[in-house]
């Protein structure tokens, strides 16, 4: 049967990495994959998580399996994270969390749910977003459709064709929602924007999936759930994917998790019976390792500080690679205006870049950019920059 089959096309994303590891350019960089890189150009393991895997070592008791979904302790830690600590809507029983492998984990979970509890409703996801959200809702048979998010002429959110595109959506249909450090565009609403989304959200009797993988890479950890406070603030039923891939550097651990509102606790308690059928079905229970990590961090006070100590420093540095990468390209290519980049939000940037100058950056320099010109800013460096932009140059 097997030889009947044919290869499946290369992730347009994880493929790029297969490529650069086998190019043997000993100058080559990598800005396709979504991966924070500091200014060596490596991936650290932050000194809270080193301190929080020394004392599992001896700790640690069994490797028995957790429950379906998953720490009691860390369901608690994203809680509190996503909403504030005592916040309302979690003491209320209104919040129930499901640890989940990884963000991508979270959203299939969150896709099951979705085509199992309401088998007619579709999901509308921005255009653009990220390229792997297609894949795992058409694995979930989700149907699909589209609003506007992004004016490529202006560099800009089309926020007027965004609003009018949600209130065009029936009532009853899952809109995808990305709370900050939109991927792949870098651009979020603001705060009145959101108000303004979350009230189209509301009256449209819309469910929003929110996906939120890149909490304190915008403007901060508590900034950064501003647009998430604001849907929350119409009462909405809403599901959650959140990860600690980026914000804990735990991108082998996969630990994210999805977390269900609903308007009271039996709601959420129904809801939460009926998400844990679908793990059940699909991974069974999750992985103990990285959350145990998350939840050692978040419950000592002094990991804690360490933590959002090196958060700030990552949010620093991909901002001041932005800023670099401005200033050079003005100097490379002073025809081309890329202010707009500096006005972006998180690990990743809509450069304007056409499919045929990401080919020629990829032949010629051994420069690895997703096709649709989307380019990880986390993986600059103060090193690559005058390379890699003069490679740009070359090929605007």
């Amino acid at each position: 049967m097997f030889e009947t089959l044919q290869a499946a096309p290369p992730d347009a994303i994880l493929g790029l990495t297969d490529a650069f590891k086998k190019d043997p350019n000993p100058a080559k960089i990598n800005l396709g994959v979504g991966v924070y890189q500091n200014s060596q150009g490596t991936t650290p393991i932050l000194e809270c998580v080193r301190q929080a895997e020394d004392r599992l070592l001896t700790t640690e008791s069994t490797k028995s399996y957790l429950p379906i979904d998953g720490l009691p302790d860390y369901a608690g830690h994203v809680q509190e994270l996503l909403f504030g600590e005592d916040a309302a809507i979690v003491t209320d029983g209104r919040t129930a969390t499901l640890h989940t492998p990884g963000g991508t984990g979270a959203l299939r979970v969150a896709a099951d749910f979705v085509a199992q509890s309401f088998p007619s409703a579709k999901i509308w996801c921005s255009q653009p977003t990220w390229a792997n959200h297609p894949n795992v809702f058409s694995a979930a048979s989700l149907a699909q459709e589209a609003y506007p998010y992004f004016d490529a002429d202006a560099n800009s959110l089309d926020f007027e064709a965004m609003l009018r595109g949600l209130a065009e959506i029936p009532s009853g249909q899952v809109v995808l929602l990305h709370a900050c450090c939109h991927n792949p565009s870098g651009i979020d609403p603001s705060p009145d924007q959101w108000s303004q989304i979350g009230e189209v959200v509301a009256d449209r009797g819309l469910l929003p999936l929110v996906d939120f993988a890149y909490q304190g890479f915008g403007d901060g950890l508590r900034e950064d759930t501003r647009g998430m406070v604001e849907l929350c603030r119409t009462g909405t039923d809403m599901l959650i994917c959140s990860s600690f891939s980026k914000n804990f550097g735990l991108y082998r651990e996969r630990v994210g998790a999805l977390t269900i509102v609903a308007r009271n606790d039996d709601a959420a308690r129904i809801s939460l019976s009926q998400a844990k059928r679908c793990v059940r079905a699909n991974y069974s229970n999750p992985p103990a390792h990285g959350a145990s990590i998350v939840s050692t961090v978040l419950s000592d006070p002094v990991l804690r500080a360490i933590w959002e100590k090196e958060v700030t420093e990552m949010r620093t540095r991909i901002h001041s690679m932005r800023e670099l990468f401005v200033e050079t390209m003005k100097a490379k290519s002073p025809q081309r205006d890329f202010s707009f980049i500096t006005r972006q939000r998180g690990m990743f940037s809509f450069s304007g870049l056409t499919r045929e100058q990401v080919d020629r950056l990829r032949e010629k320099f051994s420069i690895y950019i997703v096709g649709s010109g989307r380019i990880n800013v986390a993986g600059m460096t103060e090193r690559t920059m005058d390379r890699l932009c003069a490679a740009i140059a070359s090929v605007l």
